[in-house]
């Protein structure tokens, strides 16, 4: 285990998160407040070492990777969850905190990220999250959901990832400005459903989720 930075203020970020959470409309209930803050912390102490993201302030990290994470959450369908390129777990983790009867697999091929995913499943208690260390192209499976934030273009994420995505599934795919050329750019087997704009608590930045699912 790292070493730890100091500790971090866990009433203020609380706080913070139980206020942005109620923007969103989300009821987080105290214990999965506890559990994201927990989650939080310990991103916090790895990052000191392994530089798992860029954002190093603890009350930062609310609003660009807890909120901006939990905004997607009323567009997520399904008993069953894929994150692509999920990083240090944004959005899964949060998101398998969410909802603890949806079954979430981390996929990473980043050997340091998914050690420390392995690390905040166990500490976490995370029982509906399983870590698979991959390339996209390369996992088996299909799933109700997936979803996929700063990870690649929209076409690439379906050429890699497509086959993941049950038949009437549904991809969350997060994206800042929008770009028109990168929505032309779907294989074929594809269509974009809606794109939804996000309104993320304290997050002064246009962010957006494009939902796409299989064409009929």
């Amino acid at each position: 285990m790292p070493a730890a930075p100091p500790a971090i203020d866990r009433p203020l970020l609380q706080a913070r998160l139980r206020a942005g959470a109620d923007e969103l409309g989300l009821a987080l209930t105290p214990a999965q407040n506890e559990r994201l803050i927990d989650y939080l912390d310990l991103l916090v102490r790895w990052n000191a070492v392994y530089n798992l993201t860029a954002v190093r302030d603890p009350a930062e990290m609310v609003t660009r990777h807890l909120l901006d994470s939990l905004a997607i959450a009323p567009l997520v369908r399904g008993a069953t969850l894929v994150d692509l390129g999920t990083g240090a777990g944004l959005p899964g983790i949060p998101l398998a905190i969410l909802a603890p009867e949806r079954k979430v697999t981390l996929a990473d091929s980043n050997g340091k990220k998914t050690r420390f995913l392995r690390e905040a499943v166990r500490v976490l208690g995370l029982a509906n999250a399983r870590v698979e260390q991959a390339r996209v192209e390369d996992l088996q499976g299909q799933y109700d959901c997936i979803t996929a934030r700063a990870f690649a273009a929209l076409g690439d994420i379906l050429t890699w990832g497509g086959h993941l995505l049950a038949p009437d599934g549904v991809c969350v795919a997060m994206k800042g400005v929008i770009d028109e050329e990168e929505l032309r750019g779907l294989p074929s087997a594809f269509r974009i459903e809606k794109i939804v704009a996000l309104a993320v608590p304290g997050l002064g930045a246009a962010r957006h989720a494009v939902i796409i699912r299989r064409c009929r």
